[in-house]
């Protein structure tokens, strides 16, 4: 990758440690790409020994798997402390939230959602799959649709769809500049919405 910037020791709860490794790694990777990036680069950022990202991930490509994995699952902090006002405030918030994580990580997302495209990989497959659903669960919830019985694999199924425009949405954001941070956020919220209350009801006993 280049010269590496050896950064000095600290201690860490291994909690912690663990989280630095997988933020400097999805710099690393995000920025220069898979094959470009050793264990001893991301080991000389992050100030630890070589061996000890083995002992946490088992090797380059468990660590690889894992920093895609956090970059594409919803993290719980996106559904935290949702007001009880109804599903369009909620589903604003959650919108936003997310936005601003894919914009912190903007490298790595475009590179793994690339990945995703190209459908090659079995592993990176499943975590997209596991992404996915989780996404769906997390808008589910924003919505107060949790319950849903009826209907509910056509619900999903749909909910899916819209995560796969998310992504190729992004691009637009982050790679063309054609549409801002404001666009992709209203784009989101009101086709979730109109999803969720005009197409879902008209589909859901056909």
């Amino acid at each position: 990758m280049g010269v590496q910037r050896q950064v000095p020791r600290r201690r860490l709860a291994p909690d912690a440690r663990r989280a630095e490794i997988l933020a400097v790694a999805r710099g690393l990777f995000g920025a220069h790409g898979y094959t470009k990036v050793s264990l001893s680069d991301i080991a000389a950022e992050a100030g630890v020994a070589r061996a000890l990202i083995n002992h946490y991930f088992g090797g380059k490509r468990q660590l690889y798997l894992a920093v895609v994995r956090q970059t594409m699952v919803v993290p719980a902090s996106v559904l935290e402390m949702l007001p009880p006002s109804g599903p369009e405030e909620r589903l604003s918030i959650c919108v936003d939230r997310w936005l601003d994580v894919v914009a912190r990580n903007r490298e790595m997302w475009l590179s793994a959602i690339s990945l995703e495209a190209l459908g090659n990989d079995p592993e990176i497959d499943q975590i997209m799959l596991e992404a996915d659903e989780i996404a769906t669960d997390c808008i589910l919830e924003a919505a107060m649709l949790s319950d849903v019985t009826d209907g509910q694999p056509k619900l999903r199924a749909m909910i899916r769809a819209h995560s796969g425009m998310l992504k190729a949405a992004s691009r637009e954001w982050l790679v063309r500049g054609t549409l801002s941070h404001r666009d992709l956020h209203v784009m989101l919220t009101r086709t979730v919405l109109h999803l969720i209350d005009t197409v879902f009801p008209t589909v859901r006993h056909d």
